[in-house]
């Protein structure tokens, strides 16, 4: 398997040599060259696989360059039942990812896919606990240093930063806005107290965070001269760790390669929900992908008219979900490649005209008009939408989600059909927005005992203005190289 930009630029290079870096040369983003496909008698032969064994056979697909005994090392490593056992106590720990039923509503069965057990309770440890241990094991086997930088609007840096600890050859600087994320976000990163950990909070949004680490990547002496890597979800290895789960879902729901099954994914930067369509790509039957956002509505609004409007910092709210709080989706563009036929000198221009004139417009194009051949669908939640789901849900199932998760229930009941099994991806457990869940139900949600007292231990961060240099000067100074 090699990967290759969505701009042009032919790497033709491998999972391990990409694994490492970031945006491909010429600012894009790494794809393989072409998609490997599951057939229904391989689907259904991968029904009863331990998730660590599903993950194998899907990630061999696309690290055939790593040994397969040391991949499959590495998986068994990485999702075990010790491992993702912060969430609750009903919970299905060996299968690491189960599915939470709540009822039949609409003729269909509305489910949650668990995916917030893991160390930071939220679903970016599925794929950084996987990519922690790929790092360590293919910076040793590089003998290479490797340092580590990401912006967070909450949940990625928490999650990169547990994954990270205490891995040999590797440090991580994690720009997070200021201000803008919940107190159990701000209090699980700030806190950590590990040489290799270094939070920097930036005077301004995420995107303002997000846009230096792309400054930096795209300045290639800097990047290569201090050893810049990325674990955003702009790092492919992200991403194709995230598919393994729809796979899982999909199993778990179904009986036969022959069904269905919708997911709804509350989506901000895009990356969680093009692992679906990585996994629909593949021959996964997946029906709808609908797409849910909180009032940062630039990805409803695409998929409603075919414009991408990208906003400024000054037009990006801060909400009750402000993992979501985002309006320049970066993997938008690795599912607009495959909407405008993989034409990549195309895909470059309309990104280029994102930085330069704020958005481009697909309504009258003819790849828009076809746009409902990848099962895309959207829907838009509130405040006081999220409020009435959290009620809703807990009133009717006796559970309690968290704010995100509340985005994608309310436009996934916007989206049943009929005997099609609906599966809303969970982001987080409910304790990482307690005061949203007091607002809702009159009390805080539950606390698991390793957090107890969190917001109390004292916390190490550096506050800085929104600029490149700044951050680069801090990034050298703490490198030493």
């Amino acid at each position: 398997m090699h990967y290759i930009s969505t701009r042009g630029h032919n790497a033709n290079q491998t999972f391990s040599q990409i694994l490492l870096g970031g945006l491909a040369a010429d600012g894009g983003l790494y794809l393989p060259s072409k998609y490997p496909k599951i057939t229904p008698a391989q689907l259904d032969a991968w029904r009863g696989l331990s998730y660590a064994d599903l993950a194998f056979e899907v990630l061999s697909l696309y690290c055939d360059d790593i040994p397969k005994e040391d991949l499959k090392a590495l998986v068994q490593k990485t999702y075990t039942a010790q491992v993702y056992c912060n969430g609750r106590a009903d919970d299905r720990a060996e299968d690491i990812t189960p599915i939470h039923w709540l009822g039949d509503e609409q003729g269909t069965r509305l489910g949650l896919l668990s995916l917030s057990n893991g160390p930071t309770l939220a679903f970016k440890d599925m794929a950084m606990q996987l990519l922690g241990n790929l790092f360590e094991y293919t910076l040793n086997k590089q003998g290479q240093e490797l340092n580590i930088l990401g912006a967070t609007s909450g949940d990625t840096g928490s999650a990169a930063e547990y994954a990270m600890r205490g891995k040999k050859g590797v440090r991580v600087f994690m720009l997070s806005p200021n201000g803008k994320m919940s107190p159990f976000q701000v209090a699980q990163m700030y806190s950590l107290q590990d040489e290799n950990i270094y939070n920097i909070a930036i005077d301004g949004v995420f995107d303002d965070a997000q846009d230096i680490v792309k400054g930096v990547s795209n300045d290639h002496a800097y990047k290569a001269r201090h050893k810049i890597g990325t674990v955003n979800s702009i790092n492919w290895a992200r991403v194709v760790a995230q598919v393994v789960y729809y796979f899982q879902g999909y199993l778990l729901a179904t009986k036969t390669s022959h069904e269905k099954v919708s997911f709804c994914v509350p989506s901000g930067n895009f990356g969680n929900v093009c692992a679906g369509h990585i996994a629909r790509m593949m021959g996964l039957p997946i029906e709808k992908l609908v797409v849910a956002t909180n009032e940062n509505d630039v990805l409803d609004e695409f998929f409603k008219t075919g414009i991408y409007r990208a906003r400024k910092s000054a037009e990006t709210f801060h909400t009750t979900s402000p993992s979501m709080d985002i309006s320049k989706a970066s993997n938008f563009e690795r599912f607009v490649y495959d909407l405008v036929g993989q034409d990549a000198a195309r895909t470059a221009q309309m990104f280029k005209d994102v930085e330069t004139k704020g958005g481009f417009d697909l309504s009258n194009d003819p790849a828009y008009k076809d746009i409902a051949k990848y099962g895309f669908v959207s829907g838009k939640s509130t405040h006081a939408n999220r409020l009435d789901t959290i009620r809703d849900i807990h009133a009717k199932y006796s559970v309690l989600i968290d704010t995100h998760t509340a985005d994608g229930v309310k436009v996934a009941r916007e989206n049943l059909q009929k005997d099609i099994p609906m599966l809303v991806l969970e982001t987080a457990l409910p304790i990482k927005f307690a005061e949203t869940i007091e607002e809702a139900i009159g009390r805080a949600p539950d606390r698991p005992a390793s957090f107890v007292g969190i917001e109390d231990k004292p916390q190490r961060v550096t506050v800085m203005p929104a600029d490149l240099n700044q951050v680069k000067d801090f990034v050298a100074k703490h490198t030493g190289l």
